[in-house]
């Protein structure tokens, strides 16, 4: 933790406020993008990593120069969104050049069914109280490509990142029913 420390006092002692922080992640996660449609996953391995550092440390920063906001948590989420677009688009245009129509069509429903798990997650929890239930979360997600990356196995991953996120989805669906369903009952109750 001792890197992550210094980098965070570092941008509080400078006052960089935290939503530069978070732009300057997805401005990196676009250079991973850009590495992985070039098919250089090991280089893109590393530069999520870096861009996550900044993923990380811009809540932290936040708390510490008191900058925590609702438009910062609502900038966070939209700007996390356009950094797993970028990677997913990344590896489209890969394995577009690839002649890889299979993959395209992967990576194109992986990404739906990601984008689909946060939008599910926010919309029900503008009916209930919480909607936290299935496994494919955003943290996930970026170990999951780190590890595609790092073991040059995209492909493989990306079929993981699609069943565990129709999955969730589905489970956030049943759940967010249930939830609304027994709200209905007890109020004719």
């Amino acid at each position: 933790m001792f890197p992550l420390r210094a980098i965070i006092a570092t941008s509080v002692a400078l006052r960089i406020h935290p939503n530069t922080l978070t732009l300057i992640g997805v401005l990196i996660n676009v250079g991973a993008a850009v590495a992985l449609g070039r098919d250089h996953f090991l280089l893109a391995g590393v530069i999520m990593i870096v861009a996550n550092i900044f993923d990380f440390i811009d809540g932290k920063v936040a708390f510490e120069l008191k900058a925590v906001s609702a438009f910062g948590g609502f900038w966070d989420s939209v700007i996390d969104r356009f950094s797993d677009l970028a990677l997913f688009l990344g590896l489209i245009y890969l394995y577009t050049t690839l002649g890889r129509t299979d993959y395209v069509m992967i990576t194109a429903l992986a990404m739906i069914f990601s984008i689909m798990t946060s939008y599910t997650r926010a919309r029900a929890e503008s009916l209930i109280a919480k909607c936290k239930v299935g496994f494919m979360e955003r943290p996930e997600r970026i170990v999951l490509f780190m590890i595609g990356a790092f073991t040059n196995r995209m492909a493989g991953v990306m079929w993981v990142i699609l069943v565990l996120s129709v999955f969730t989805v589905a489970d956030r669906i049943i759940h967010t029913y249930r939830e609304l369903r027994e709200d209905e009952q007890q109020a004719v109750a």
